[in-house]
């Protein structure tokens, strides 16, 4: 798979899939081609059953230093239509990585800038290393944050995002734990091994109720807690505690043995 791709790097450890962004020369700065390979591998992914957790990184220094300049002023020179199409292309690749049906992490190092502040906040999950640094710098070069503030906003909050929207600061990573962008920050060198250790974590959940999960958390988020809440709660468990996943994991619990999706 890795062959067809200039942009990214695929590797594979058991149920856990690494893309790595693998432009170390701009530090992973996203074009054209980053954008639609990345679109592309995500929707490969999501269809690969093999497939339990999915890890975005970045190859060098830096996790993504956002978007290419070069790609940037090319886009300043396109008409309207063009504009709107390399727009639309950049949002659906954020919002087809957001919707994956399996576990994401973002494994962040070194700077994360503009679109890598919106490559994390897209991944459900994001560990950091204490060099890490985050920033909605758009606003210095006289554009706005648009296409990544859905997921962004999501992750801080609007309190925080009227801050660094405006202001463009760098985010370091342990601000960046402490307004909800990253779930943790660790040392350099024990990076990949936190981030092991929670894709290991996720591997042990059954997939189903993992997306059953998500699809609890989107349609619980905000509602008042009424009658109607806790009839949509108990409708979920009911039928969830019904499929084929919840018996294996009680039946495998009960006899002191490994479900059958971590066999």
């Amino acid at each position: 798979m890795t062959a067809q791709y200039k942009t990214l790097e695929l590797t594979r450890d058991g149920a856990v899939t690494t893309v790595w962004m693998n432009r170390p020369e701009v530090f992973n700065a996203f074009d054209e081609q980053l954008i639609a390979e990345l679109t592309e591998v995500c929707r490969l992914l999501d269809h690969d059953d093999s497939v339990r957790v999915v890890v975005l990184a970045g190859r060098g220094r830096h996790f993504s230093a956002g978007a290419d300049l070069n790609w940037m002023q090319r886009a300043a020179n396109y008409n309207e239509a063009e504009n709107l199409a390399d727009a639309r292309a950049f949002a659906g690749m954020l919002r087809t990585l957001f919707n994956l049906s399996k576990p994401t992490i973002a494994r962040v190092h070194g700077a994360a800038l503009g679109g890598g502040t919106g490559l994390t906040a897209a991944c459900q999950m994001a560990i950091a290393s204490d060099d890490a640094v985050f920033a909605t710098s758009e606003v210095k070069f006289g554009i706005i944050p648009a296409v990544i503030s859905p997921y962004v906003l999501q992750a801080i909050g609007p309190r925080q995002a009227l801050r660094y929207f405006q202001s463009g600061e760098r985010i370091h990573a342990e601000r960046a734990l402490a307004i909800g962008l990253v779930s943790e920050v660790t040392p350099v060198d024990q990076l990949d091994a936190r981030v092991a250790a929670l894709a290991d974590a996720l591997c042990s959940g059954g997939p189903h109720a993992q997306h059953a999960a998500r699809a609890l958390i989107s349609a619980i988020q905000g509602r008042p807690l009424n009658g109607q809440t806790d009839e949509d709660t108990a409708q979920r468990i009911a039928r969830q505690r019904a499929t084929a996943e919840a018996r294996e994991g009680i039946a495998a619990f009960l006899h002191k043995r490994p479900p059958s999706w971590m066999a």
